[in-house]
């Protein structure tokens, strides 16, 4: 993305926070061994904002200008790990002026003395997550709360506005899908010669190194029994032979992020494992159908599980409402997009009246069952874009077969 990207980006804000200045943080650095962080990512919002995607810059944005804050990088860090200069960051970023952090507390006591209002990124609440969060949106968000007399919480306008795709952005996600669903038929034609889970995960790391791309998230290879927990990850186990492996894998092109899954049969799979595989398949392919521009998303969302709970009964799971849960844990989807798991806008606009499908949305459709004391697990997930009259399976090139 050019920087007319993120200056346009930054005029849909504005707009929609009717000239309010506007104050995020980009993520810092978090530590991974004694001496070494981990591979740094970027805040999403910062980056769809700035397109920096070094750690540790502010970014101010006002009607007048938008102006960068840079971080203090000591002489042993730049000469070991590099930094990112101003001059590279005002030609990423299409900004105005760039300011150093002993300047910015100055900068921000005179802004906030012009205007007593703010938005920024709130932090996200603790509970809701397994992991520690990253503190540079907390530790921004509580300076402000210091300078100005009011901060208000910039995600739902974000997230409508990240929502939509632009062609630019639809772009790089056909590039990240499309990479995705190649290596996918790579690895089906060799999966019967690998031995361990981690082959396969290699050959998705190699073609994705190769093609420019990385990971948009920790791949899953699951075989047999550990297809039924989630987010299994460990990709450390043999391929139980005539089992079913569940590959949950996406490309991260551009910085826009490809989601699929396919589960597929290594050697001769039961019977039993089949049907689920089939019952999974048709749901997904029913559930596909049911999206629409102008679709109410909460009508999509009942009547998808809906599906899964005839898909349940079809295989003699289902009998009573508690079990719909214990064999299908999740959700039918998410957005896709920057992150993984992208905004889809707000379920509610301020009248009240349910959210629909947008041309420009793009989501994820990936239905499953996964039994556990029969070491069944079996998802199929693909990207969906809506369009101005129609839908288009992004990722239906790929086959849902075993």
């Amino acid at each position: 993305m050019d920087a007319n990207f993120f200056k346009i980006n930054r005029a849909k804000l504005l707009e929609k926070c009717n000239g309010t200045p506007i104050i995020l943080s980009a993520h810092t650095e978090m530590q991974k061994a004694n001496d070494e962080a981990f591979p740094f990512t970027q805040n999403a919002n910062f980056w769809y904002l700035t397109g920096i995607e070094a750690a540790d810059w502010r970014v101010v944005i006002t009607e007048e200008k938008t102006t960068l804050i840079a971080p203090d990088i000591s002489k042993i860090s730049q000469i070991f790990n590099g930094s990112l200069s101003a001059e590279e960051a005002m030609k990423i970023s299409g900004a105005d002026a760039i300011i150093t952090r002993d300047e910015a507390s100055e900068f921000l006591k005179n802004l906030a003395k012009k205007n007593g209002e703010v938005w920024t990124i709130f932090p996200a609440n603790q509970i809701d997550f397994e992991f520690i969060l990253n503190p540079s949106i907390a530790k921004n968000h509580a300076q402000l709360k210091k300078i100005f007399t009011k901060v208000k919480d910039l995600r739902p306008a974000l997230a409508k506005l990240r929502a939509i795709k632009t062609k630019d952005e639809i772009m790089m996600m056909r590039r990240a899908i499309n990479l995705t669903c190649a290596t996918f038929d790579m690895v089906k034609n060799e999966l019967q010669n690998y031995i361990f889970e981690y082959e396969a995960q290699a050959k998705f790391s190699y073609e994705f190194e190769r093609a420019g791309a990385a990971h948009a998230y920790d791949p899953i290879i699951a075989s047999g029994k550990s297809a039924v927990t989630l987010h299994y990850n460990a990709n450390r186990v043999g391929l139980k032979k005539d089992s079913l492996v569940l590959m949950d894998v996406g490309a991260r092109y551009g910085n826009y992020c490809a989601d699929l899954t396919r589960t597929y049969a290594f050697g001769e799979v039961s019977q039993r494992a089949k049907d689920v595989h089939a019952a999974v398949q048709n749901a997904q392919s029913e559930i596909v159908d049911l999206i629409k521009p102008g679709g109410v998303i909460k009508t999509y969302m009942k009547e998808s599980d809906e599906i899964i709970k005839r898909a349940l009964k079809s295989l003699d799971l289902m009998k009573n409402d508690s079990d719909f849960r214990k064999y299908y844990p999740h959700s039918i989807g998410h957005g896709l997009g920057i992150d993984v798991h992208d905004p889809l806008g707000e379920l509610h606009n301020p009248s009240g009246e349910p959210a629909t499908f947008q041309p420009g949305m793009v989501l994820t459709v990936e239905p499953g069952i996964y039994i556990a004391d029969e070491e069944i697990g079996v998802r199929i997930e693909d990207n969906i874009l809506v369009k101005e009259d129609s839908i288009e399976n992004l990722s239906g090139r790929l086959s849902t077969d075993l």
